[in-house]
């Protein structure tokens, strides 16, 4: 058997931490080769070792059956090792060219030469079917073609071998079709891929075999075709998982959260929230579905202030919040699980600890005089990060070093512990494994089952479905229907999502 990558009982430490434990794995050429585990499993980092930006303590790695000592990304791309990072390398204000050219720089007579460089890009996106604009801004692209433009990069340094760290998390349903599409056009032209993820239903359309590490450690590697997703996930989480959201039907009571007439700009000044109208009631889950873009940002902007609304009012608890400040808002009752968790959920430099106690740090008992009491705030911390199965080294770990699951856990965890009236959840499984999902799932209905409002705004319909007791369809900045989410599907939300309506007496199951 060819192996193009042969990483052999690769063992790497941090201190307190044990991120690789003995792991093997070992990439076929021409093979996409997925690289399954939870969030914090050690699995970016063990490809961070393959990448030359960490170096293990032990073990091997071969490339071409060439023992190799990879020192840095540059020897890395010099072995045709590519890294499409999770969180995006680019400069914002620079064009896609210039960024894919940044360290290797063509030249002409002593200057850059851009012309040439672009008509490059222009033709590796061509042949690989990335379609991307050589001359756009990385800040005017959306987040799908910023990730073509990382592959771009890779394939311009002439990789053979590219690895995806969580390729899909922050795309949309039409953007990882797409990407899935790329991924077949690479193998297609002889490279192999290595594809990090946590996403079962990628694994199975598009993966031939598959190595799961679980907790640092190495559990073994499959063939895609003789597994099931029920069996990858016992393997990723060492338990079984249930896919189904277990909850008995919703007991609803008075209305908490009242939006009427509700217009909000975006950062653009056009209209993106246009005379929006919705409840939510205690004791139930509203869900929001529609295609990104139609105005669920700017709504739960402006529910939880952090973003003015033009006009209309916001009323929460029978309070007008609809000026009021984000702190002011969270003490009227609102919780806030935030879709981008490092813009507005984390202050990534600050300890996790203090990150849990970022919505009460200035009340009582954590402060009397202005003085913080660390050891009161440290203890809490604690409390919420073994409730709330935070894995963390410490409380004292900063929040950056953390895996995304658990840094969404931690917000989960500081939102909920403060029983808000009535909780904003905004993507709040974006690139969480079934294990993080199925807990998230659980706490959501916990809150309604004490009574709480919650609103689940949410880019992913299998889950606004099995979460949801009742589901508002948003599109072009209106709600155009409410459904119950028992009476409904996939097909019908599309349809919905899409401008089309419903039609009367039509089945829906």
């Amino acid at each position: 058997m060819e192996y193009v990558i042969e990483m052999n009982n690769i063992r790497k430490e941090f201190p307190g931490i044990v991120a690789n434990d003995n792991i093997t794995l070992q990439l076929q050429k021409g093979e996409i080769h997925a690289l399954l585990g939870e969030n914090g499993a050690g699995k970016s980092t063990l490809m961070n070792v393959l990448f030359g930006l960490y170096q293990p303590e032990r073990g091997e790695i071969k490339v071409r059956g060439e023992k190799v000592d990879i020192t840095d990304p540059n020897k890395a791309n010099d072995l045709g090792i590519g890294m499409v990072h999770q969180h995006f390398m680019l400069v914002q204000n620079f064009t896609v060219t210039e960024n894919i050219i940044l360290g290797s720089e063509p030249t002409a007579k002593g200057s850059i030469d851009l012309r040439k460089a672009e008509k490059d890009v222009q033709e590796i996106s061509d042949r690989y079917g990335l379609r991307v604009d050589p001359k756009a801004k990385i800040e005017d692209i959306s987040v799908g073609m910023q990730q073509r433009a990382e592959i771009l990069k890779t394939l311009y340094r002439g990789a053979e071998i590219l690895i995806f760290d969580e390729p899909t998390a922050s795309l949309t349903p039409q953007e990882i079709k797409e990407l899935i599409q790329i991924m077949n056009n690479l193998i297609q032209e002889g490279k192999s891929i290595i594809l990090i993820t946590h996403k079962l239903k990628e694994i199975m359309e598009v993966c031939d075999r598959c190595t799961v590490i679980r907790r640092g450690v190495g559990i073994g590697t499959v063939d895609v075709a003789e597994a099931t997703e029920n069996s990858l996930a016992e393997m990723m989480v060492g338990r079984e998982v249930s896919f189904k959201v277990d909850k008995t039907p919703a007991s609803p009571k008075e209305v908490v959260l009242t939006v009427k007439d509700l217009v909000v700009e975006d950062s653009r000044k056009v209209d993106v929230v246009n005379k929006l109208n919705l409840e939510v009631r205690e004791g139930e889950i509203m869900g929001v579905a529609g295609v990104d873009g139609n105005g669920q940002t700017e709504l739960v902007e402006a529910i939880t202030g952090l973003r003015p609304a033009k006009s209309g009012s916001i009323t929460i608890a029978g309070q007008d919040t609809t000026k009021y400040k984000p702190r002011k808002v969270t003490e009227v009752g609102i919780g806030h699980i935030p879709q981008d968790r490092h813009k507005h959920g984390l202050v990534l430099d600050f300890t996790i600890g203090e990150n849990i106690l970022l919505q009460t740090y200035y009340q009582k008992p954590y402060t009397n005089t202005g003085i913080l009491n660390y050891n009161r705030m440290y203890e809490k911390a604690r409390e919420l990060i073994e409730e709330y199965d935070v894995r963390t080294p410490s409380a004292e770990t900063r929040a950056g070093a953390l895996s995304g699951g658990n840094q969404q856990k931690a917000i989960i965890a500081r939102e909920m512990d403060r029983s808000p009236k009535v909780l904003i959840a905004a993507q709040p499984t974006r690139g969480l494994d079934v294990g993080a999902i199925e807990f998230i799932h659980s706490k959501l209905i916990e809150e309604r089952d004490k009574g709480r409002g919650v609103l689940l705004v949410s880019l992913e319909l299998e889950e606004v479905i099995n979460v949801s007791d009742r589901i508002a369809v948003i599109y072009e900045g209106e709600i155009v229907e409410i459904v119950d989410a028992a009476d409904t599907n996939e097909q019908e939300l599309g349809l919905l999502m899409a401008g089309g309506k419903k039609e009367e007496g039509e089945p829906t199951t």
